[in-house]
């Protein structure tokens, strides 16, 4: 079904909305629940906005708002890193709906703790840990094309949380990111795992995507994130695209800001 977005919009927009319950471990209210229309039915979280905590540096718009306004960007870029998502009003009022994604528990694990003197071939470092009294190792992620495109996407977004937990590998092979609440700021707030690439060039196929968000922006994707985002954090948006084309380089860590979230996964 995320394959398949016009399907799953249409379900997301027009479908019955059932709760079946709330995800316990989430900073706001999340409810796992189905939609169901015409025959069919999905999966899908539901974050309505009643059941966001304020956040200082967030004092504009909502979770909500910035989840869509994060999936029109990922839509965008033809890559479909993050689930369909909608705005739309449900049992407990107006929030974001997303289809639910199923991690596939065979997939290859894409974090790992190696030693601390170097990361293994295939593996890129991401920070030394403490793991106990006296003892460090090197967190570090796969060297994997999907991750990579997440990482500039996370750039874009200026993404403030992604978490090792922030990403589902799927059975069909694709990776999507989740909880996106907290982009969009105008000031520099990436933080993330993805480092492993930081100050290396772009790919080609990257630079091709960032060309065409800078006319989306300018134009179709513009609009469509008016309703979610201030005049300034759309703004910021075209400047950080505009940006990495200019240096063609993944962007490093901020000297004013802590660069790793926490908890990290």
């Amino acid at each position: 079904m995320a394959a398949d977005p016009e399907t799953a919009l249409r379900l997301l927009r027009e479908g019955v909305l059932t709760v079946h319950g709330r995800l316990t471990d989430a900073s706001n209210a999340v409810l796992y629940c189905t939609a169901t229309l015409d025959g069919l039915t999905a999966p899908c979280v539901y974050k309505p906005v009643a059941g966001e905590r304020p956040l200082w540096d967030f004092p504009d718009g909502t979770l909500a708002g910035r989840e869509v306004a994060a999936y029109e960007v990922s839509a965008a870029t033809g890559w479909g890193l993050i689930p369909p998502t909608v705005l739309r009003d449900g049992p407990h009022g107006p929030g974001m709906v997303q289809l639910w994604v199923e991690p596939d528990p065979a997939a290859e694990e894409l974090l790992a703790l190696q030693d601390p003197a170097g990361h293994e071939p295939g593996w890129l470092p991401i920070v030394r840990a403490e793991i106990g009294p006296g003892r460090t190792a090197l967190l570090v992620h796969r060297d994997d094309e999907r991750l990579r495109r997440l990482s500039l996407l996370d750039a874009v977004l200026n993404n403030a949380d992604r978490k090792g937990g922030h990403w589902i590998s799927a059975a069909d092979g694709r990776l999507y990111g989740i909880d996106h609440g907290v982009t969009f700021a105008v000031p520099g707030k990436l933080r993330t795992l993805l480092w492993g690439w930081a100050e290396q060039p772009v790919t080609g196929e990257a630079l091709d995507v960032l060309a065409r968000l800078a006319d989306a922006l300018d134009g179709v994707l513009g609009e469509r994130l008016r309703p979610h985002l201030t005049p300034a954090e759309l703004a910021a948006a075209a400047e950080r695209v505009a940006l990495l084309r200019r240096t063609a380089r993944h962007p490093l860590p901020s000297p004013d800001w802590p660069s790793i979230p926490w908890p990290p996964v």
